[in-house]
Protein backbone atom coordinates (compact mmCIF):
# COMPACT_ATOMS: atom_id res chain seq x y z
CA UNK A 1 0.00 0.00 0.00
CA UNK A 2 1.15 4.23 -0.47
CA UNK A 3 1.62 3.33 3.22
CA UNK A 4 0.50 1.71 6.42
CA UNK A 5 -1.87 4.86 7.19
CA UNK A 6 -3.13 4.88 3.90
CA UNK A 7 -4.78 1.55 4.61
CA UNK A 8 -6.26 2.21 8.57
CA UNK A 9 -7.47 5.68 7.33
CA UNK A 10 -8.90 4.65 3.64
CA UNK A 11 -11.97 6.55 4.07
CA UNK A 12 -10.54 9.60 4.60
CA UNK A 13 -8.03 9.14 2.36
CA UNK A 14 -10.10 8.35 -0.66
CA UNK A 15 -12.30 11.66 0.01
CA UNK A 16 -9.06 13.76 0.47
CA UNK A 17 -7.12 12.08 -2.29
CA UNK A 18 -3.74 9.85 -1.59
CA UNK A 19 -0.31 11.15 -0.85
CA UNK A 20 2.21 8.54 -1.84
CA UNK A 21 6.34 8.21 -1.42
CA UNK A 22 7.73 6.11 -4.44
CA UNK A 23 10.86 4.58 -3.29
CA UNK A 24 13.22 3.16 -6.14
CA UNK A 25 13.94 -0.64 -5.87
CA UNK A 26 17.10 -2.23 -7.56
CA UNK A 27 17.05 -5.71 -9.27
CA UNK A 28 20.07 -8.05 -9.91
CA UNK A 29 19.49 -12.31 -10.18
CA UNK A 30 21.21 -14.17 -7.50
CA UNK A 31 21.00 -17.69 -6.54
CA UNK A 32 18.20 -18.57 -3.70
CA UNK A 33 19.56 -19.93 -0.21
CA UNK A 34 17.85 -22.17 1.79
CA UNK A 35 16.27 -20.66 5.14
CA UNK A 36 18.36 -22.40 8.78
CA UNK A 37 17.20 -21.90 11.83
CA UNK A 38 18.72 -19.14 13.81
CA UNK A 39 21.74 -19.64 15.60
CA UNK A 40 21.43 -16.94 18.49
CA UNK A 41 17.90 -17.08 19.93
CA UNK A 42 17.04 -14.05 22.12
CA UNK A 43 16.18 -14.33 25.65
CA UNK A 44 12.37 -15.59 26.63
CA UNK A 45 10.40 -16.77 29.03
CA UNK A 46 10.45 -20.80 28.34
CA UNK A 47 12.98 -22.78 26.97
CA UNK A 48 11.39 -25.83 25.88
CA UNK A 49 9.18 -25.49 22.28
CA UNK A 50 5.36 -25.24 22.46
CA UNK A 51 3.41 -28.60 22.64
CA UNK A 52 -0.01 -29.19 20.67
CA UNK A 53 -1.89 -28.67 23.79
CA UNK A 54 0.41 -25.05 24.52
CA UNK A 55 -1.60 -24.69 20.69
CA UNK A 56 -4.75 -25.14 21.85
CA UNK A 57 -4.53 -23.50 25.07
CA UNK A 58 -3.62 -20.30 22.93
CA UNK A 59 -6.01 -20.37 20.35
CA UNK A 60 -8.71 -21.19 22.99
CA UNK A 61 -7.49 -17.68 25.27
CA UNK A 62 -7.41 -15.91 21.92
CA UNK A 63 -10.93 -16.13 21.91
CA UNK A 64 -11.71 -15.95 25.32
CA UNK A 65 -9.91 -12.53 25.24
CA UNK A 66 -11.63 -11.02 21.82
CA UNK A 67 -14.22 -13.17 20.48
CA UNK A 68 -17.65 -11.54 20.60
CA UNK A 69 -20.13 -14.96 20.64
CA UNK A 70 -22.91 -12.45 20.11
CA UNK A 71 -21.38 -10.70 17.23
CA UNK A 72 -19.74 -13.66 16.12
CA UNK A 73 -17.01 -11.60 15.09
CA UNK A 74 -13.64 -10.36 16.82
CA UNK A 75 -13.28 -7.37 18.82
CA UNK A 76 -10.57 -4.92 18.37
CA UNK A 77 -9.12 -4.82 21.57
CA UNK A 78 -9.13 -6.74 25.06
CA UNK A 79 -11.08 -4.06 26.42
CA UNK A 80 -14.13 -5.08 24.29
CA UNK A 81 -15.56 -1.95 23.10
CA UNK A 82 -15.58 -2.42 19.01
CA UNK A 83 -15.29 -5.00 16.71
CA UNK A 84 -12.31 -5.31 14.84
CA UNK A 85 -11.72 -4.39 11.33
CA UNK A 86 -13.44 -5.90 8.29
CA UNK A 87 -10.50 -7.17 6.66
CA UNK A 88 -8.85 -8.58 9.47
CA UNK A 89 -11.99 -10.75 10.42
CA UNK A 90 -11.49 -12.95 7.57
CA UNK A 91 -7.81 -13.67 8.67
CA UNK A 92 -9.12 -14.35 12.32
CA UNK A 93 -11.29 -16.96 10.34
CA UNK A 94 -8.68 -18.67 8.56
CA UNK A 95 -7.34 -18.97 11.83
CA UNK A 96 -10.10 -20.58 13.28
CA UNK A 97 -10.22 -22.86 10.30
CA UNK A 98 -6.21 -23.64 11.44
CA UNK A 99 -7.40 -24.31 14.30
CA UNK A 100 -9.95 -26.67 13.24
CA UNK A 101 -8.04 -28.69 10.50
CA UNK A 102 -5.46 -29.15 13.10
CA UNK A 103 -7.70 -30.82 15.85
CA UNK A 104 -10.82 -31.68 14.26
CA UNK A 105 -12.72 -29.96 17.18
CA UNK A 106 -16.28 -29.89 16.26
CA UNK A 107 -16.66 -26.53 18.57
CA UNK A 108 -14.17 -24.99 16.39
CA UNK A 109 -16.18 -25.93 12.90
CA UNK A 110 -19.05 -24.65 14.26
CA UNK A 111 -17.16 -21.40 14.88
CA UNK A 112 -16.23 -21.54 11.41
CA UNK A 113 -19.77 -21.22 10.59
CA UNK A 114 -20.69 -19.12 12.97
CA UNK A 115 -18.59 -16.60 11.77
CA UNK A 116 -20.27 -16.69 8.44
CA UNK A 117 -23.00 -15.42 10.20
CA UNK A 118 -21.16 -12.95 12.08
CA UNK A 119 -20.40 -11.46 8.98
CA UNK A 120 -23.57 -12.10 6.90
CA UNK A 121 -24.87 -9.94 9.70
CA UNK A 122 -22.22 -7.26 9.38
CA UNK A 123 -21.73 -6.60 6.35
CA UNK A 124 -24.64 -6.55 4.34
CA UNK A 125 -24.81 -10.33 3.91
CA UNK A 126 -21.57 -10.18 1.53
CA UNK A 127 -23.64 -8.06 -0.71
CA UNK A 128 -20.33 -6.32 -3.17
CA UNK A 129 -22.24 -4.04 -4.22
CA UNK A 130 -22.15 -1.93 -1.27
CA UNK A 131 -19.57 0.40 -1.85
CA UNK A 132 -19.73 1.64 1.60
CA UNK A 133 -19.66 -1.50 3.65
CA UNK A 134 -17.06 -2.79 1.43
CA UNK A 135 -14.95 0.80 0.96
CA UNK A 136 -11.57 -0.87 -0.84
CA UNK A 137 -11.21 -3.85 -3.29
CA UNK A 138 -8.50 -5.52 -1.29
CA UNK A 139 -10.58 -5.71 1.71
CA UNK A 140 -13.09 -7.70 -0.15
CA UNK A 141 -10.28 -10.24 -2.01
CA UNK A 142 -9.66 -11.36 2.01
CA UNK A 143 -13.10 -12.56 2.53
CA UNK A 144 -13.35 -13.96 -0.96
CA UNK A 145 -9.81 -16.32 -0.08
CA UNK A 146 -11.33 -17.03 3.06
CA UNK A 147 -14.79 -17.92 1.75
CA UNK A 148 -13.57 -20.56 -0.61
CA UNK A 149 -11.53 -21.84 1.86
CA UNK A 150 -14.50 -22.84 4.24
CA UNK A 151 -16.18 -24.18 1.52
CA UNK A 152 -13.46 -26.43 0.97
CA UNK A 153 -13.54 -27.09 5.07
CA UNK A 154 -17.65 -27.40 4.97
CA UNK A 155 -18.66 -28.13 1.62
CA UNK A 156 -21.42 -25.55 2.33
CA UNK A 157 -22.59 -24.27 -1.40
CA UNK A 158 -23.70 -20.69 0.29
CA UNK A 159 -20.31 -19.83 0.83
CA UNK A 160 -18.75 -20.82 -2.62
CA UNK A 161 -21.40 -18.80 -4.34
CA UNK A 162 -20.74 -15.65 -2.27
CA UNK A 163 -17.02 -16.53 -3.41
CA UNK A 164 -17.28 -16.44 -6.62
CA UNK A 165 -19.72 -13.20 -6.75
CA UNK A 166 -17.38 -11.45 -4.89
CA UNK A 167 -14.33 -12.31 -7.19
CA UNK A 168 -16.06 -11.61 -10.37
CA UNK A 169 -17.21 -7.73 -8.51
CA UNK A 170 -13.67 -7.51 -7.93
CA UNK A 171 -12.39 -8.55 -11.33
CA UNK A 172 -14.89 -6.63 -12.93
CA UNK A 173 -14.02 -3.28 -11.10
CA UNK A 174 -10.50 -3.55 -10.58
CA UNK A 175 -8.61 -5.40 -13.04
CA UNK A 176 -6.85 -2.88 -15.87
CA UNK A 177 -7.75 -4.27 -19.35
CA UNK A 178 -5.32 -2.24 -20.47
CA UNK A 179 -1.85 -2.43 -18.36
CA UNK A 180 -2.93 -5.70 -16.41
CA UNK A 181 -2.93 -5.64 -12.60
CA UNK A 182 -5.53 -5.25 -9.84
CA UNK A 183 -6.04 -1.72 -8.65
CA UNK A 184 -6.92 -2.05 -4.72
CA UNK A 185 -9.66 0.88 -4.23
CA UNK A 186 -12.43 1.74 -6.16
CA UNK A 187 -10.82 5.53 -7.20
CA UNK A 188 -8.23 3.59 -8.97
CA UNK A 189 -5.56 5.19 -7.39
CA UNK A 190 -3.04 2.65 -7.18
CA UNK A 191 -2.19 -1.17 -8.29
CA UNK A 192 -1.14 -2.60 -4.56
CA UNK A 193 0.25 -6.02 -3.29
CA UNK A 194 -2.53 -6.63 -1.20
CA UNK A 195 -5.21 -7.06 -3.81
CA UNK A 196 -2.92 -8.46 -7.13
CA UNK A 197 -1.26 -11.54 -4.91
CA UNK A 198 -4.31 -12.59 -3.07
CA UNK A 199 -6.33 -12.12 -6.48
CA UNK A 200 -3.65 -15.24 -7.65
CA UNK A 201 -4.89 -17.06 -4.43
CA UNK A 202 -8.25 -16.79 -4.63
CA UNK A 203 -8.74 -17.02 -8.73
CA UNK A 204 -6.35 -20.15 -8.00
CA UNK A 205 -8.86 -21.96 -4.92
CA UNK A 206 -11.73 -21.19 -7.11
CA UNK A 207 -9.95 -23.18 -10.12
CA UNK A 208 -8.76 -26.25 -7.93
CA UNK A 209 -12.52 -26.28 -7.02
CA UNK A 210 -14.40 -26.01 -10.20
CA UNK A 211 -11.82 -26.58 -12.54
CA UNK A 212 -12.89 -23.64 -14.51
CA UNK A 213 -9.65 -22.75 -16.77
CA UNK A 214 -10.48 -18.68 -17.10
CA UNK A 215 -9.39 -18.36 -13.36
CA UNK A 216 -6.48 -20.41 -14.18
CA UNK A 217 -5.69 -18.02 -17.12
CA UNK A 218 -6.79 -14.60 -14.52
CA UNK A 219 -4.12 -16.17 -11.69
CA UNK A 220 -1.52 -16.34 -14.22
CA UNK A 221 -2.10 -12.70 -16.27
CA UNK A 222 -2.13 -10.95 -12.36
CA UNK A 223 0.59 -13.06 -11.38
CA UNK A 224 3.04 -12.40 -14.42
CA UNK A 225 2.32 -8.10 -14.14
CA UNK A 226 2.51 -8.33 -10.16
CA UNK A 227 6.40 -10.11 -10.94
CA UNK A 228 7.09 -7.76 -13.47
CA UNK A 229 5.91 -4.58 -11.49
CA UNK A 230 6.18 -5.81 -7.60
CA UNK A 231 8.49 -8.27 -7.74
CA UNK A 232 12.54 -7.38 -7.17
CA UNK A 233 13.72 -10.82 -8.75
CA UNK A 234 16.97 -10.39 -7.38
CA UNK A 235 16.18 -9.96 -3.70
CA UNK A 236 12.89 -11.63 -3.29
CA UNK A 237 11.23 -8.09 -2.13
CA UNK A 238 7.79 -7.42 -2.90
CA UNK A 239 7.12 -3.41 -3.55
CA UNK A 240 4.15 -2.31 -1.87
CA UNK A 241 2.15 -0.59 -4.77
CA UNK A 242 2.97 0.80 -7.81
CA UNK A 243 1.20 3.98 -8.88
CA UNK A 244 0.71 4.64 -12.46
CA UNK A 245 4.23 4.44 -14.80
CA UNK A 246 5.81 5.64 -11.44
CA UNK A 247 8.77 3.20 -9.86
CA UNK A 248 7.29 0.37 -7.44
CA UNK A 249 7.00 1.77 -4.19
CA UNK A 250 9.06 -0.95 -1.48
CA UNK A 251 7.57 -0.98 2.02
CA UNK A 252 8.28 -4.29 2.96
CA UNK A 253 5.35 -5.84 5.21
CA UNK A 254 5.44 -9.39 5.92
CA UNK A 255 1.97 -10.15 4.57
CA UNK A 256 3.17 -8.58 1.35
CA UNK A 257 5.59 -11.19 1.20
CA UNK A 258 3.13 -14.27 2.61
CA UNK A 259 0.91 -13.40 -0.44
CA UNK A 260 3.47 -13.48 -3.16
CA UNK A 261 5.05 -17.32 -1.03
CA UNK A 262 1.06 -18.04 -1.23
CA UNK A 263 0.30 -16.91 -5.01
CA UNK A 264 3.62 -18.33 -6.40
CA UNK A 265 3.19 -21.86 -4.50
CA UNK A 266 -0.74 -22.38 -5.90
CA UNK A 267 0.63 -21.61 -9.32
CA UNK A 268 3.66 -24.24 -9.10
CA UNK A 269 1.45 -26.94 -7.51
CA UNK A 270 -1.27 -26.58 -10.38
CA UNK A 271 1.87 -25.79 -13.23
CA UNK A 272 5.05 -27.24 -12.22
CA UNK A 273 6.73 -24.60 -13.04
CA UNK A 274 9.90 -24.17 -11.26
CA UNK A 275 10.24 -20.40 -11.63
CA UNK A 276 7.49 -20.03 -9.44
CA UNK A 277 9.02 -21.74 -6.55
CA UNK A 278 12.39 -20.22 -7.06
CA UNK A 279 10.06 -17.17 -6.23
CA UNK A 280 8.45 -18.38 -2.98
CA UNK A 281 11.59 -19.36 -2.05
CA UNK A 282 13.35 -16.21 -2.67
CA UNK A 283 10.38 -13.75 -0.96
CA UNK A 284 10.74 -16.49 1.96
CA UNK A 285 14.31 -15.71 2.38
CA UNK A 286 14.00 -12.05 1.75
CA UNK A 287 11.73 -11.91 4.70
CA UNK A 288 14.17 -13.78 7.35
CA UNK A 289 17.56 -12.53 5.96
CA UNK A 290 16.68 -8.94 5.18
CA UNK A 291 13.16 -7.99 7.80
CA UNK A 292 13.41 -10.39 10.52
CA UNK A 293 16.43 -9.67 13.09
CA UNK A 294 20.13 -11.59 13.16
CA UNK A 295 17.93 -14.45 15.13
CA UNK A 296 15.55 -14.79 12.88
CA UNK A 297 12.68 -13.38 14.73
CA UNK A 298 10.21 -11.69 12.60
CA UNK A 299 9.39 -7.92 12.72
CA UNK A 300 6.63 -6.15 15.24
CA UNK A 301 5.77 -4.28 12.50
CA UNK A 302 3.68 -0.94 13.97
CA UNK A 303 2.55 0.22 17.70
CA UNK A 304 -0.47 -0.39 17.92
CA UNK A 305 -2.72 -0.74 14.84
CA UNK A 306 -4.32 -3.44 12.51
CA UNK A 307 -0.01 -4.15 11.04
CA UNK A 308 -0.16 -6.69 13.80
CA UNK A 309 -2.35 -8.93 12.27
CA UNK A 310 -0.12 -9.20 9.23
CA UNK A 311 2.56 -11.86 10.19
CA UNK A 312 -1.13 -13.90 10.50
CA UNK A 313 -1.48 -14.25 7.09
CA UNK A 314 2.39 -14.66 6.86
CA UNK A 315 1.95 -17.94 8.75
CA UNK A 316 -0.85 -19.31 6.28
CA UNK A 317 1.58 -19.40 3.38
CA UNK A 318 4.75 -19.71 4.95
CA UNK A 319 3.45 -23.48 6.01
CA UNK A 320 2.75 -24.04 2.48
CA UNK A 321 5.95 -23.54 1.14
CA UNK A 322 7.33 -25.97 4.04
CA UNK A 323 5.51 -28.64 2.61
CA UNK A 324 6.80 -28.63 -0.73
CA UNK A 325 10.27 -27.89 0.40
CA UNK A 326 10.82 -29.78 3.66
CA UNK A 327 14.31 -29.47 3.72
CA UNK A 328 14.29 -25.28 3.68
CA UNK A 329 14.10 -25.11 7.07
CA UNK A 330 11.06 -23.00 7.28
CA UNK A 331 9.12 -24.81 9.92
CA UNK A 332 12.09 -24.47 12.39
CA UNK A 333 12.20 -20.64 11.55
CA UNK A 334 8.44 -20.82 12.55
CA UNK A 335 8.15 -22.40 15.39
CA UNK A 336 11.25 -20.28 16.73
CA UNK A 337 9.28 -17.47 16.14
CA UNK A 338 6.09 -19.05 17.94
CA UNK A 339 7.65 -20.04 20.61
CA UNK A 340 9.53 -17.04 21.47
CA UNK A 341 6.34 -14.91 21.53
CA UNK A 342 4.42 -18.09 22.94
CA UNK A 343 7.75 -17.84 25.87
CA UNK A 344 6.87 -13.57 26.29
CA UNK A 345 3.27 -14.40 26.58
CA UNK A 346 0.66 -12.71 29.14
CA UNK A 347 0.93 -15.20 31.82
CA UNK A 348 -2.33 -14.51 33.53
CA UNK A 349 -4.58 -14.03 30.26
CA UNK A 350 -2.56 -16.44 27.84
CA UNK A 351 -2.49 -13.96 24.89
CA UNK A 352 0.69 -12.86 23.12
CA UNK A 353 1.83 -9.66 21.58
CA UNK A 354 3.04 -8.35 17.92
CA UNK A 355 6.82 -8.19 19.39
CA UNK A 356 7.93 -11.88 20.29
CA UNK A 357 10.82 -10.82 21.96
CA UNK A 358 9.29 -8.63 24.66
CA UNK A 359 6.80 -9.82 27.01
CA UNK A 360 3.35 -9.21 26.46
CA UNK A 361 1.81 -6.28 28.11
CA UNK A 362 -0.82 -6.56 30.79
CA UNK A 363 -3.25 -3.73 29.76
CA UNK A 364 -5.07 -3.14 26.78
CA UNK A 365 -3.78 -5.63 23.90
CA UNK A 366 -5.40 -5.62 20.22
CA UNK A 367 -6.78 -9.03 18.87
CA UNK A 368 -4.50 -7.57 15.80
CA UNK A 369 -1.43 -7.86 18.30
CA UNK A 370 -2.38 -11.14 19.39
CA UNK A 371 -3.48 -12.97 16.50
CA UNK A 372 -0.03 -13.82 14.89
CA UNK A 373 1.68 -16.18 17.06
CA UNK A 374 -1.41 -17.66 17.91
CA UNK A 375 -1.69 -18.50 13.96
CA UNK A 376 1.87 -19.91 13.91
CA UNK A 377 1.34 -22.07 16.87
CA UNK A 378 -1.56 -23.48 14.82
CA UNK A 379 -0.01 -24.24 11.95
CA UNK A 380 3.28 -25.29 13.02
CA UNK A 381 1.87 -27.41 16.31
CA UNK A 382 3.50 -30.34 16.79
CA UNK A 383 1.14 -33.46 15.84
CA UNK A 384 1.40 -34.71 19.12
Amino acid sequence: MMNWNIRAAAKILLLGGLATTIYISSCGKKETTDITAPSKPPLVTESKSFSATDATTAFNAFNTVYYSTTDKLYYSTTEKKGIGAIWTQAIYWDIVMDAYERTKDPAYYKMITDIYDGGYQRYDGYNWENHTTWFIYDDMMWWVMALTRAYGITNNQIYLTKAKAGFQHIWDGSYDQVKGGMYWDFKHSGKNACINYPTVIAAMRLYEITKDEAYLTKAKEVYAWAHDNLFDIGKGRVADHKIGDNNPGYEDYTYNQGTCIGAALLLYKVTGKQSYLNDAKLAAQYTKSTMSDTNGILPAEGDFNEQGVLKAIFAQYLVDLAKVDPQGGYDKWAVYNANTAWGNRDQTRNIMHRNYKISCPTGVVQSYESSSAVAFMQLFAPSK
